[in-house]
């Protein structure tokens, strides 16, 4: 089998040697006479094993004590209303960064749950852009401000997180979580979908201060407490096992390639390649992504028409380069590199557009 680049925003590329391991250990796993997907989730086998995630979770991405890690089913979509239905009761108010399309759909759930107030809005540059901490026009009484780190269909990223005071910031990470180290001082949750960074699709992990699980409301309905979900070691009820052992071995991957610092060395460099390849390209590519905020994990560019961009895909997925069409509703192209997309595939798609280039340059 001769395997793609996939250049996919999510589900996307898993490392080949989680790939082999979840293949090696499905029908059996570690000698227990059953595979893992079929066993208890109460058994030792997966107790170790869901331990073992959240460990490792801790450790790579230094959580404190002060945060709890969750592991949930339901998407990061499944987020967009959980936050406000812990957090935005009756009377107050949050504040929220409009930057794109995601942080638009965690702003439409948290409106039919409570009062939202935009600190930023991004759509007088269709979102090409983030706000300076000066920019932003913060309630010291809100509830908590909500952004979304980095947008996948836009293509833009918060290098830098704001101090926003004594109002935690509740931060939408899926598309960026371990890619880079971060600081928890400012952070009273963390949600991010795993199909991205993390593993297959099916867990989501949540990072929650635990004074936090205090203000949820013993009103709400078991599983969208987060109170509820902490105080059972995310076993409330049966766990997408599949995707959290996957998950396992995706962080004990990133940790043998050298954990966050290399992973953070690796998304500058790749994303430098891509970025170096269109501003090199006289103009044939284009990123229209503020350059300070411009993502390393999501680059998007325009080809000077749309059959042009047409036909790039074509020719790149028939290369072996897969995945590069950008998001519907917004059309161009994008390439996803998250941390198991090789430096080769990356330098392999480089290649390609300079050779497009040369030949379809007017």
């Amino acid at each position: 089998m001769v395997r793609k680049y996939n250049f996919s925003a999510g589900p996307s590329t898993l490392p080949l040697s989680v790939l082999q391991e979840l293949q090696r250990t499905l029908v059996e796993h570690n000698g227990a006479g059953l595979s893992l997907i079929e066993a208890s989730h109460r058994s030792k086998e997966y107790e170790a094993v869901h331990n073992s995630a959240i460990s490792l979770f801790r450790e790579l991405l230094a959580v404190p004590r002060t945060h709890e890690i969750l592991l949930l089913g339901g998407g990061a979509t499944l987020q967009f209303a959980m936050v406000p239905l812990n957090f935005l009761l009756s009377g107050s108010s949050c504040d929220l960064a409009h930057s794109g399309a995601w942080a638009r759909k965690a702003l439409e759930d948290a409106r039919k749950v409570g009062s939202v107030r935009l600190a930023f809005d991004g759509s007088a540059s269709s979102f090409m852009t983030l706000p300076t901490r000066q920019e932003l026009s913060l309630d010291p009484d809100a509830a908590y401000f909500h952004l979304t780190s980095n947008e996948t269909i836009g293509g833009v990223q918060w290098k830098e997180f704001p101090d926003t005071g004594a109002v935690p910031i509740v931060a939408d990470m899926s598309s960026d979580i371990m890619s880079r180290p971060i600081s928890f001082d400012r952070f009273g949750l963390i949600y991010a979908g795993a199909q991205k960074n993390l593993g297959p699709a099916g867990v989501t992990v949540v990072i929650i201060r635990k004074d936090m699980l205090d203000r949820c409301p013993d009103t709400l309905p078991a599983y969208l407490s987060y109170k509820v979900h902490a105080e059972s070691n995310s076993l409330y009820n049966t766990p997408p096992v599949f995707s959290i052992n996957a998950m396992r071995l995706v962080l004990q991957w990133v940790k043998e390639e050298g954990g966050l610092a290399e992973c953070d060395r690796r998304a500058h460099s790749k994303s430098a390649t891509l970025y170096d390849a269109i501003e090199g390209s006289d103009g044939f590519y284009r990123n229209p992504v503020d350059p300070r905020c411009r993502s390393t994990m999501n680059v998007v560019f325009r080809l000077p028409t749309e059959e042009l961009e047409k036909r790039f895909v074509s020719e790149a997925t028939a290369a072996g380069l897969d995945g590069l069409k950008g998001h519907r509703s917004v059309g161009g192209c994008r390439a996803s590199i998250y941390n198991a997309m090789p430096t080769e595939g990356v330098a392999a798609l480089a290649e390609f557009m300079s050779d497009f280039a040369s030949k379809h340059r007017q």
